[in-house]
């Protein structure tokens, strides 16, 4: 038997493979794009289907569907969306700019298993299809996966990080460590006060996402080819905006202008210069914890890390910072995301943007990595560390910058003289204060007390 059966199109016939759920448009999709192994997100996916299903909805009681049919497709749709055919969707990300072979390979194989639980002759384009084009599909599409993806799971690990640094900084409210500026020591400050500075980073990262979770609640579905909603029935956003947002739990609406929302991607463009933001952070908040925990001989050796595997494949012994490590290159592979979306977002040429499966890809690939790197930073790193009490004190006592604090009584170029000798002596700066000024040591105790400094 034939390994392969024939489909139709408009194009003529088309070799499928015999047991493949798509039809032809999906196939010469795939003949055609083989320029990477990338293909789009099962929550993109995921979100496409929702939409096929909420159209349907809609066109049966706009009776443009019989019921028989929109039943047949819910129920395609519901199977899709509890993970059947997963592999049925292996369309290359660097496709046409619209993701029409994306949009026609959703259409096909719900059209294929509703045929087939229903036995009837369902079209991809006539039904699947109907009072849509991929020019509003994919564009809703970008907005409902990437809104139920930070709603979902992205700002709920935001918030889990935040508490995990608050609940750790509540713990060493008074553990007094050396401050850095320019990495070169600085007046003093607690550990906690440094960690509330974290924890505030991420606060107000989390505060923009969620602003950003506005436009994307406005969708593009319902403008159709160009914006003018040619072949969909009237009113019919503002319908499907009421179905997919009781599908979802997401309040979506219209988007004020369907010219905007088709032709260009302003709202990605934005979520994802925020998202670079919070990877900006991450990056610095993981670079502090490989710093603090450096050494454990040679480096700051002010904090230990959890031990989660051997450092080395040479040197016994070797523990490193692996989660710190690894956040990082997820927070620079973001950062290099909002780049790539950025230039996709340019090519919103005329009536669509020619760029929208990379922007789909790019975008819900930086949601995961930075969801998945705020719980791994909260659980596998901050939640966990001890700290070097013995290290920190001993730092915080030698350091000549504590001289500020008597700028007031005895003058800057004083207290520089005191601040060179003890760091030349490697003394303590109370002891040399104490030889270089008339002050008595109880004055100098009160005067450069760390825990009256910071």
């Amino acid at each position: 038997m034939s390994e392969y059966r024939i489909e139709r199109d408009s194009m003529g016939d088309v070799q499928v493979p015999k047991n493949a759920k798509y039809g032809a448009q999906t196939q010469r999709a795939l003949n055609n794009f083989s320029i990477s192994d990338l293909t789009l997100p099962s929550d993109f996916i995921s979100a496409i289907v929702r939409i096929k299903r909420c159209a349907a909805m809609i066109n049966r009681e706009e009776e443009l569907l019989p019921e028989p049919i929109f039943q047949a497709i819910s129920n395609a749709a519901d199977r899709v969306l509890a993970g059947e055919c997963s592999d049925q969707f292996s369309v290359d990300v660097f496709q046409t700019g619209s993701g029409t072979s994306t949009n026609m390979n959703v259409n096909e194989v719900l059209a294929s298993l509703a045929a087939e639980q229903s036995g009837l002759a369902i079209s991809a384009n006539d039904h699947i299809n109907m009072s849509q084009s991929s020019n509003d599909v994919i564009p809703s599409a970008i907005h409902i996966s990437a809104a139920l993806a930070m709603r979902d799971r992205l700002l709920p690990a935001l918030e889990h990080l935040e508490l995990a640094i608050r609940d750790k900084a509540r713990s060493l409210d008074t553990v007094i460590k050396t401050g850095r500026t320019h990495l070169m020591d600085a007046m003093p400050l607690t550990l906690g006060q440094e960690l509330n500075g974290w924890a505030e980073q991420v606060r107000k990262s989390r505060e923009r996402l969620q602003d950003g979770l506005k436009y994307l609640s406005q969708l593009a579905q319902g403008g159709t080819a160009v914006g003018t909603g040619v072949n969909a029935p009237d009113l019919f956003a503002e319908k499907f905006c009421a179905a997919i947002s009781i599908d979802t739990g997401i309040g979506f609406s219209p988007n004020p202008s369907l010219f905007e929302a088709l032709s260009s991607q302003d709202t990605a463009v934005a979520v994802s210069g925020q998202l670079k933001v919070l990877a900006v952070a991450l990056l610095k908040i993981s670079n502090d914890l490989r710093w603090m925990n450096s050494g454990p001989l040679a480096g700051l050796s002010e904090i230990r890390l959890s031990a989660l595997q051997p450092g080395s494949s040479i040197m016994p012994g070797k523990v490193n910072p692996v989660i710190p490590e690894a956040v990082a290159m997820a927070c620079a592979q973001v950062i290099g995301n909002d780049s790539c979306i950025t230039i996709a977002g340019q090519s919103g040429n005329f009536q669509l943007n020619v760029m929208l499966p990379l922007i789909a890809y790019n975008l819900l690939q930086s949601i995961q990595l930075m969801s998945n790197s705020s719980l791994a930073l909260a659980d596998q790193a901050i939640s966990g560390f001890e700290v070097n009490n013995e290290v920190l004190a001993e730092s915080v006592a030698k350091n000549p910058i504590l001289v500020t604090a008597l700028n007031p009584v005895i003058g800057y170029l004083a207290a520089a003289e005191i601040a060179k000798k003890a760091y030349a002596e490697k003394r303590p700066i109370l002891d040399v204060a104490e030889e270089m000024t008339e002050l008595t040591r109880e004055q100098l105790s009160e005067l450069l007390g760390p825990l009256k400094l910071v």
